[in-house]
């Protein structure tokens, strides 16, 4: 399982994305009970949101991507993606 770090740049302001939001939350939340999501928010002051995310591999972990709300209405200006190893902390002690 690899552990990736994704930061979405939006290109419209909160108020425009809520007319999708109650869908990217419902998204968020399957991921989360399917244990593909392990943590994700905005960046308060930054027209940004940041997503931790375990999946089998990149293609895997693009085709999650690929079904966010947000992308599919164009919402997303930028996407940055990076694999992360998470090896210290009181997170990784919960998940041990």
């Amino acid at each position: 399982m690899s552990v990736f770090v994704v930061e979405f740049e939006y290109n419209v302001g909160r108020d425009e994305r809520e007319r999708v939001h109650a869908d990217h939350t419902a998204y968020l939340k399957s991921l989360t009970d399917q244990g593909v999501l392990l943590a994700g928010g905005p960046l308060p002051q930054e027209n940004t949101g940041l997503l931790v995310y375990a999946t089998e591999d990149r293609p895997a972990l693009d085709a999650v991507l690929a079904e966010e709300p947000y992308a599919k209405s164009g919402f997303i200006a930028a996407t940055r993606v990076r694999e992360w190893r998470p090896g210290k902390g009181s997170w990784i002690a919960a998940r041990s």
